[in-house]
């Protein structure tokens, strides 16, 4: 009987070893952490501190996924608790500090916006992992939702390094908040660059580039950032027009049987 138990598991091939893999999950749990602790400064009126701490939930975000491929760690674990830590920090947690800071003002209208961005984020993720094995990895079906949160965040911390509060602006920020959950689950194509090969070697005014990037950033965090993510957002409609009135013009050109203009 040992004997055969032993052909058997031969046979089987070797046993996989359960576990998770320590280090991409230990950068989406501090993703996590930052998305909670939002929540939580945002209940206490600290609304600079949640909008850094959306930010620093997206940098965890940034590191965890390319972390795992570079070290060839990635799992179907991983990826699951990835999204469930995407949901909190940039689903729930940019919705209830919008809605603590400003969207409270209108009433149903206000928590009905904060929901409608809650449930457009829950969709663009679920979109997202069904989509995953099929997309072009260099485009974004529709905004992704750590930039969308970075725009949420951005506003906050802009308006309160210039002591604006939420509550003088309710609207602005509920059309702002309406604005992102449709960017979300819109079928526009946004710039992933995951394209953008981090193994290889770069030329040496990359890495001046990058110190550049750094200093003008350091100027003036809140208004940069709000400024770089606003223009990530509006890019894809942008690019939505630029596309179609070029395909109207091929299909011009094309009905006189003429050559299609350059690109």
């Amino acid at each position: 009987m040992a004997n055969n138990d032993q052909a058997d598991q031969k046979a089987a091939g070797p046993r996989r070893r359960r576990g998770i893999y320590l280090l991409p999950n230990l950068f989406t749990t501090a993703g996590l952490f930052a998305g909670f602790y939002a929540i939580v400064a945002a209940m206490g009126h600290h609304f600079s501190h949640a909008a850094v701490a959306v930010y620093v939930a997206m940098v965890m975000d940034s590191i965890d996924g390319r972390l795992a491929r570079l070290t060839n760690t990635q799992s179907d674990f991983g990826s699951e608790y990835d999204s469930l830590a995407d949901m909190i920090s940039f689903g729930l947690a940019p919705a209830l500090v919008l809605y603590e800071w400003a969207l409270s003002m209108l009433g149903k209208f206000g928590w009905l916006a904060a929901f409608v961005y809650t449930a457009a984020t829950a969709l663009r993720l679920a979109r997202f992992n069904t989509q995953v094995r099929v997309a072009d990895k260099r485009y974004f079906q529709g905004l992704a939702s750590p930039a969308a949160a970075a725009v949420c965040a951005g506003l906050v911390w802009v308006c309160d390094d210039y002591g604006v509060a939420g509550t003088q602006i309710p609207w602005v920020v509920w059309g702002l908040t309406i604005f992102l959950a449709a960017m979300m689950v819109s079928n526009m194509r946004f710039r992933s660059f995951k394209d953008l090969d981090l193994k290889g070697r770069v030329p040496f005014m990359t890495i001046l580039v990058l110190v550049l990037v750094y200093t003008v950033i350091s100027i003036n965090p809140p208004q940069i950032l709000f400024t770089l993510f606003l223009l990530y957002a509006l890019s894809g409609p942008v690019m939505t027009l630029v596309y179609r009135r070029r395909k109207r013009l091929n299909r011009r050109f094309h009905d006189r049987g003429g050559p299609p203009p350059a690109p």
